[in-house]
Formats: C-alpha cells, structure tokens, sequence
C-alpha cells in the first residue's frame, strides 16, 4: 500500500511535469523529490515504530497499560498528518487539473441497400474519424465530474447533400453518433455523488445530474468493445439530459451485485429562442417537453450470471407537423411510449468444462413497446394503442487468432408496431435493434498493440419486413409497411427492403 501512495504520487509528478522545460514547473518538480523523499522517511519511521509498538503489545510491563496506548495514539495521529500531506502533494501535482484520455477510430463502410421495387443504392468506402475525448476530476471522495467530447465526421466536406435533409443529423438525441460536421461536442458531461451509507443504512448510493451516458448501453458494449453506460440498449440508446440514483441492494436482500437505479431525462424542451419576444418561454411552441422516466433492476449480478430489468415511458414524443412538404422539419407533438426490457447473461459457459467456454459469454434479451396516443393524433399508423416486441440474442468468445482478441455473433428480430429509442446506435444503415425484421450480426476484433491499437471487422445484415424502423413516432415517419403496401403506395423506391453494412476500423485508445 505505502509503495502504491509513493508510486502514485511519483507518477502525479511526472505527468505534471514531464515533457516542459519551464524554470517554474522545475522548481516545482524539485520541491515535490524533497517532498516525497521527506514523506518516505516517514513511512519508514512508522514502520519501525509499529514494529516496536507490537513488540511492546506481546509483552506489555505489569501495572503500566498506558504505554500502548499513547503509541497507538501517536501512530494514528501521524497517519492522518501523513495523509494531509499526501492530500496537500496531490493538489499541487495532478490534483487541481481534469484527467484526459483519448480514444480515436477511423473507420472504413461499404454500405448496400435493395430497396422495395428492387433498385439498389450503395457507397462502396465511406471513410469517418470518430474522435472522444474523456475527462474527469475528483474533487473529494464522494464527489467527482466527469464528461467526453465527442467528434464524428466523415473525410472531406460532404458532397451536396440537401441541407434540411443534413440538419437533422444534428438532431440533439444523436449529435454525437452522427458522421456529421467538424465540430467538437459535448456528449456527456455530469458531476457524480457516491456515498457508502443512505441515511445510517448499509445501502451504497450514488446521484448524478447533467449531459448522462446514454448511448453504448447493457449488451451493446460488447459489439463496440466499450465500457457499458447506464441503460439497457435493447431500448435506449440515445444521447440525453437528466439524472440518476443508483441504490445497492446486495446487503439487504443477499444478493450478490442487486442494485436499482432510478433515471429521469429531458429530450425536448418547449423553449422559444433566446431573441423572440419573450426567450425561453412556452407560450408559442410547437411541441412540449419530451420527458422520459425509467427504472433499472438488477436483482442478480456475480459477473459470472447476471440478469436484469427496465422499464422507461416516455410523455409527449413527436413526429413531422407537415410530413407533404419535404423542406419542412418542424415537429408536433403525438403521444406517449411504455418500454420494458429483461435481459439474462452467462459469462464464462460451465464451470470449468473448458478454456474456450470459460471465456465465451452468451446473452438472451426481449422487450416490449407500447404506444399511447393522444387525444386526436396517431402513433406508428394508428389512433389505437400498438404493442411491438422484440427479441435478441448474442454471443461472444476468445478469438482464434490471439490471445486477447475477442469474437460475436448476434441476431435480433422484432414485430411491426417494435419501436424503441434507438436512434443512437452506432451502425451507419441504423439501428439493428430498433429493425422490424431480422437482424444478423457478426465481428472480430483484435488487438493490434495491447489494448492501445485494435482493429475490428463488422459485418451487420438487415432484412426489414416493415418499413419505419428508424422514423419517429406518429404516422408521417413512423407507420409500418411491408414492402408490398410501400410499392403500392408508391415509395418503392425510397423504401429500404434490406440494408448491409461491412466495416474495419483501426482504433487507438490511451
């Protein structure tokens, strides 16, 4: 433990320091090696005088009982002038300043799609970067900020693309997941309360508020070899405002890994611009606040089986006020949605059956959506209530090339009226789970250099059975058809029948 605290605190120093030959931060340097060198005397004098207070413990002296204690006392009352020190030290080194890493992709899709009445469209390379920046800073024990910037763009400027059509891609639930523009996003940012007591009782709890990771969600990580935020994917996963409370369980129901967390989020607020005749205010706008509310069970987590539950409903989603007029983005307001989604998972196949299946993982997941449609509007078609469902399965094991390579095999399906919240999936045909039909997925990712540079292959097939997997709610974006009613219609042409995406990436991540 005592070589950890000088390590890291060494490597505070260095990071700080290295790399800049400026007079002021030498000096600073050279009083932080007197610092440390002072700061490891002392831990070597406690240790030589907890070893003689234990040796004063075995055989203490008849009648005198105090001097233990008064040892014991002092020990402790220079542990916590050590640990002030060590406080003091860390603000003047990295304490005071955000901890950055980066994690930069580019990336290469060949994008194919046989629309209803047959033709085809295609881009055969499709080159984007993708760029986050991660940051963080903990200001005490419980309280830290954390957040990411995010740049996603595809090479070169975009070749004449009708700019209504391109200004959607901006949209607020996916700025950040959209191959768009040059500019650097906020795609999270939020301060993080963590606490190990609620209130006296034995449940550790945390709260957090701000810009929340809720894109790259539960069983979704997996394809895009990331860290899981919040939601389960199956039917979230999009960028959104709001806040969070996360409750441990485990002590109180014996449980292992039990935990709920309660979830409020803002998607669209009825504000007038900053310059009209009364900013910011409701009087005049054309949809009302988009707000979602969910909570998250997981009754059962030992990072070997874990299975767990969501349920979200959203108010007020929206869809076109004026689908007959192409240049014409302005959004009405339609109705409400129920989700619910379980989802169970074995990580690590048997118990001990063989190397390949101790490190192979497997996951099951189904899902529901149910519209609710207001008073005179329709929801995917209909004025009536519509249940859509959803199921998904998905695997993934050691890869047969390397050591630490990872590869999956995924399929998914869902019904006509399926409609999650989707939009944010990072697949550029759209989101594979939010298909109305039959999803098939599979990828290899390997590593190139450790865990800095990887390299994965993507393969993703979607065959729709109904159109209107990635539109919006009411009737103009969101209304399912089979390829046969779209002909009919007249939109075979701009109705997707089936949809392919083959991608590589080389990816750096420090």
């Amino acid at each position: 433990m005592k070589k950890r605290i000088i390590g890291s605190v060494i490597a505070a120093s260095i990071i700080t320091t290295g790399a800049v030959a400026d007079d002021t931060l030498m000096q600073r340097f050279e009083k932080m090696e007197k610092e440390m060198a002072a700061l490891k005397a002392e831990l070597n004098a406690i240790k030589a005088e907890n070893s003689k207070l234990a040796t004063q413990l075995s055989t203490p002296k008849s009648g005198d009982s105090s001097a233990p204690v008064a040892s014991a006392s002092k020990i402790n009352e220079t542990l916590e002038d050590l640990q002030d020190q060590i406080s003091s030290i860390n603000k003047k080194t990295n304490g005071n300043a955000l901890k950055w890493d980066v994690d930069f992709r580019t990336s290469v899709d060949n994008l194919n799609y046989k629309m209803a009445d047959g033709s085809t469209q295609k881009n055969d390379a499709v080159f984007s970067n993708r760029l986050w920046l991660n940051m963080s800073y903990a200001a005490t024990k419980n309280l830290s900020f954390v957040g990411q910037l995010a740049y996603n763009k595809i090479f070169g400027q975009r070749s004449l693309t009708d700019p209504a059509t391109a200004g959607m891609e901006g949209f607020d639930w996916i700025s950040g997941e959209s191959a768009y523009d040059d500019t650097l996003r906020v795609r999270s940012a939020y301060f993080f309360y963590t606490d190990d007591e609620l209130a006296g009782l034995d449940i550790p709890w945390t709260f957090s508020i701000g810009r929340r990771p809720s894109t790259e969600g539960h069983l979704i990580n997996f394809r895009d070899d990331v860290k899981a935020s919040s939601p389960l994917a199956h039917t979230v996963n999009v960028e959104f405002d709001g806040a969070s409370a996360k409750f441990g369980t485990e002590e109180l129901t014996g449980l292992n890994g039990s935990y709920f967390k309660l979830c409020a989020g803002r998607g669209m607020s009825d504000a007038e611009p900053r310059f009209s005749s009364a900013p910011y205010s409701s009087q005049s706008t054309a949809t009302n606040n988009v707000d979602m509310y969910g909570i998250i069970l997981v009754p059962y987590d030992d990072k070997q089986y874990s299975a767990g539950m969501q349920y979200t409903y959203a108010n007020n989603l929206i869809d076109l006020a004026n689908p007959m007029v192409p240049t014409d983005f302005s959004m009405k307001t339609v109705g409400g949605l129920h989700t619910a989604t379980a989802f169970a998972m074995v990580n690590g196949i048997g118990d001990g059956w063989s190397e390949f299946l101790d490190d192979s993982m497997i996951f099951v997941s189904g899902a529901m959506t149910k519209t609710n449609p207001y008073n005179g509007e329709t929801m995917l078609g209909s004025s009536d209530s519509k249940t859509g469902y959803s199921y998904w399965i998905g695997t993934q094991f050691p890869s047969l090339i390397s050591d630490e390579g990872r590869w999956g095999v995924e399929y998914n399906h869902g019904t006509k009226y399926w409609r999650p919240i989707t939009y944010g999936e990072d697949t550029m045909i759209g989101s594979k789970l939010a298909a109305r039909g039959d999803a098939y997925e599979i990828y290899f990712t390997e590593p190139l250099v450790d865990d800095i540079l990887t390299f994965q292959l993507r393969y993703t097939y979607i065959d729709y059975k109904y159109s209107g997997s990635n539109g919006f709610f009411g009737s103009s974006t969101g209304t399912p058809m089979s390829m046969e009613e779209a002909l009919n219609a007249g939109y075979g042409d701009s109705i997707v029948d089936k949809a392919q995406d083959i991608r590589a990436y080389i990816r750096y991540k420090f």
